[in-house]
């Protein structure tokens, strides 16, 4: 599973044609690697309790098969956000697709750009009341008890079925090291609990008699490529990696070898494998207002799915690409063919003054008008800067979420299932299906038609049943 954080459907249509401007072409009738699989689906986002999403209750559904309540990953809605006591009971627990696949004996890994403690990597894993949970101070900081409720990087490092990752790919070294710990790049560590748990990790591995390494830098990363050990721990930045346009290449590997490594590692396993791999930083630039900057990560998300399918048969391995919710940057305008994606519309608005063609109905920015005009953003003195922000209408600290649907695309075995429009929470049951993991009846039965039923009920009955309680 491939999932562009806050990939649009606008973000898509602009990303292909700045992809194509790049080639020297008009880009309008470019297209991402992934827009040319087969089947293409839509799928309604929003939470239990909320009409627009965030990353985690969209994580707990498209990785665990549940809505969930907004800023909760792994429990069903019985657990409101915050609240640890409620978290607690294990009847409120969910499996991912991930611990689905290690129960049927395959192998399970997690790859993100973001860090690997955030809420969508942390779907694949975490049983938590709070996304923002990561570490045991963060626990501590709303009054309660770590021990009680652990934190994110507890859990991928000690619970089932984190501890069983092949592959942990990202970034967040911040969040497993204490606060007297300095990483290798300078960053200080935010854990209150004295626990170093990259050395756990390592101990865990030790104890288990498995071959391990922990990598901090590309260089480390490829060199591991030559010799892939049993389980494999990367975590490349402090918090979350540097935007590729940005990058340091010494220093960040590019998601496309990220993916790499982590296919080449899980496909040892004879049986398969589960894996998620995160564009994560598309959201965090929309959420910025800096567009040049979400275009091009989703640029190298697609690059990443075609490493995969590269390395992949389309004859038995099904990669869906998709999305966990929308954002509010707009494509508007009635620019010529070809025009710079990037740049003003070719009209003006009814006050004489020029508008973008990618602009964003919210966020940071937002300029105030001038006797009582706005702003000519075009003639800004860093205008067109990778840090420069498109107009916002309405002044936020961060951007918003959008509550439209997201597309899916899918690839490989049983892909036409994931055509049409249907609840998020129902990704998870047909890759499951597909791959013949997980509860309920699969694609490998000989009840093929009732399986598939099944299959797809099983989401609505337990959104139902959420919304009843």
């Amino acid at each position: 599973m491939f999932l562009g954080d806050g990939m649009s459907i606008p973000t898509l249509a602009a990303a292909r044609t700045l992809l194509g401007q790049r080639e020297n072409h008009t880009g309008e009738e470019s297209h991402l690697f992934f827009e040319t699989f087969p089947t293409i689906g839509l799928a309604k986002t929003y939470c239990v309790d909320s009409q627009i999403p965030d990353s985690a209750c969209t994580a707990t559904a498209y990785l665990c098969g549940v809505k969930a309540n907004r800023g909760t990953l792994g429990v069903t809605a019985e657990v409101p956000r915050w609240d640890c006591p409620a978290s607690v009971d294990t009847s409120s627990h969910l499996e991912s697709i991930a611990a689905w696949a290690l129960a049927d004996g395959r192998d399970a890994g997690i790859v993100t750009t973001a860090r690997v403690t955030h809420a969508s990597p942390a779907g694949a894993y975490a049983n938590i009341a709070n996304r923002d949970w990561e570490n045991d101070a963060e626990v501590r900081a709303d009054q309660h008890d770590p021990e009680l409720c652990r934190d994110i990087a507890y859990q991928l490092v000690h619970t089932y079925p984190g501890n069983q990752f092949k592959v942990i790919l990202g970034g967040g070294r911040r969040e497993f090291l204490p606060n007297d710990v300095v990483d290798e790049e300078g960053t200080t560590g935010r854990r209150l609990d004295g626990r170093h748990l990259i050395e756990e990790w390592q101990m865990d591995k030790i104890m288990r008699n498995v071959s391990y390494q922990y990598v901090w830098n590309r260089e480390q990363l490829l060199s591991v490529d030559n010799d892939l050990p049993d389980y494999l721990l990367g975590l490349f930045e402090a918090s979350h990696l540097q935007y590729n346009l940005q990058a340091n290449n010494y220093t960040e590997p590019t998601l496309a070898e990220l993916t790499e490594t982590a296919i080449r590692s899980l496909s040892r396993n004879k049986k398969g494998f589960f894996l998620f791999v995160e564009g994560g930083r598309i959201d965090h630039a929309h959420h910025e207002n800096q567009v040049e900057l979400a275009l091009d990560e989703t640029i190298e998300l697609s690059k990443a799915v075609n490493r995969a399918a590269e390395l992949l048969s389309e004859d038995d391995s099904l990669i869906v690409v998709t999305s966990d919710h929308a954002h509010v940057m707009s494509f508007n305008g009635y620019t010529h063919r070809g025009g710079d994606i990037l740049g003003p519309s070719d009209g003006i608005g009814d006050d004489g003054i020029p508008y973008m063609t990618l602009s964003y109905t919210n966020g940071p920015g937002y300029r105030p008008y001038v006797d009582n005009h706005r702003v000519d953003v075009t003639s800004e003195e860093n205008y067109r800067d990778l840090n420069w922000r498109s107009h916002a209408e309405i002044p936020l600290a961060s951007e918003t979420h959008g509550g439209e649907d997201v597309a899916v695309f899918a690839w490989g075995p049983q892909n036409t299932m994931f055509s049409g429009m249907y609840e998020q929470n129902q990704i998870p049951h047909l890759m499951a299906y597909a791959a013949c993991i997980g509860p309920g009846r699969q694609a490998c039965s000989s009840a093929t038609t009732n399986a598939l039923t099944a299959v797809l009920l099983t989401p609505l009955l337990l959104l139902i049943r959420n919304m009843l309680k």
